[in-house]
C-alpha cells in the first residue's frame, strides 16, 4: 500500500492539509476518468515559485554574473529534465494517481508527467506551509544543482565526459535508443555499450536526454 507519509518523509515536509498534496498528485487523466480537480493549477504555481526562488538564489550568490549569465544558468537548472531527475530521485511516480490510459502507457516513468508533478507538489509546499516552507524544499534539491552549474557550465554533458573516462576506447561505445508512447508524449529508452559489453541505461523525453541519461549511469559503473 502507498503511503504518502514516506513521500512526506522524503520531501522533509509534513502537510497540515494533506489534500494539498493529494491534489498536486492528481494527474488530468485521473481527473478525467474519475472527477475531482487535476495538478494543473499547483503546477502552475509551483513553475512560478520555483523560478522565483532560484531567481532570487542565482542574483543573491552570485553578484557578478551580468543578467545574461544569470537567465543561462538559470534554465539550466529549472527545466522539464532537471525536474524529471528529481521527481525520479523522490520516486514521485509511484505516488500518481493517473487514469487508466496513462497508466497502461508507462505514464509513471513519463518525463512531462513527472516534471509536471513536481512542480504541483512545490505548489502545494507554498500553499501549505508558505514560502519558506517552498524555499527549503527547492534549495535542498536544487543549490548543489545550481552551484555545481556555475562552476562548471555543461557539466551534465556526459556522453562526453563519459568519452573522456573511456579514453582510447571512446570508438567502441555506441547507443541503442527505443520509444514508447504517443507522438506528443513518448518515452525514449537508451542502452550504452561497449562493444557487446552493456554500461548503462537511461529515460527521458527526447533521444538525447534518454542517452544522456545512459551516459550519465555508465560513468557510475566505470568510475
Amino acid at each position: 500500500m502507498i503511503r504518502l507519509g514516506d513521500l512526506e518523509s522524503a520531501l522533509g515536509y509534513r502537510f497540515r492539509q494533506p489534500g494539498h498534496l493529494i491534489e498536486a498528485l492528481c494527474h488530468r487523466s485521473w481527473a478525467a476518468d474519475y472527477g475531482g480537480a487535476s495538478n494543473e493549477r499547483l503546477e502552475f504555481l509551483g513553475d512560478t515559485i520555483l523560478q522565483m526562488v532560484v531567481t532570487n538564489f542565482i542574483y543573491e550568490e552570485y553578484p557578478r554574473f551580468a543578467e545574461g549569465k544569470m537567465a543561462q544558468l538559470r534554465s539550466s537548472v529549472v527545466n522539464k529534465k532537471v525536474l524529471y531527475l528529481i521527481a525520479q530521485e523522490l520516486d514521485l511516480g509511484v505516488y500518481l494517481s493517473l487514469g487508466a490510459g496513462e497508466e497502461a502507457t508507462g505514464g509513471r516513468e513519463k518525463t512531462s508527467i513527472l516534471a509536471d508533478a513536481m512542480e504541483a507538489v512545490i505548489g502545494a509546499v507554498y500553499l501549505d506551509g508558505g514560502l519558506t516552507a517552498a524555499d527549503e524544499l527547492i534549495m535542498e534539491r536544487w543549490e548543489e544543482r545550481i552551484r555545481a552549474e556555475a562552476r562548471e557550465p555543461g557539466r551534465r554533458d556526459y556522453k562526453s565526459r563519459l568519452n573522456v573516462a573511456l579514453g582510447q576506447e571512446a570508438g567502441r561505445v555506441r547507443y541503442e535508443v527505443t520509444f514508447s508512447g504517443p507522438d506528443h508524449d513518448r518515452l525514449y529508452t537508451a542502452w550504452a555499450f561497449l562493444g557487446d559489453q552493456e554500461l548503462g541505461k537511461g529515460s527521458g523525453g527526447s533521444k538525447r536526454e534518454a542517452e544522456q541519461q545512459a551516459a550519465s549511469q555508465s560513468i557510475d559503473l566505470i568510475a
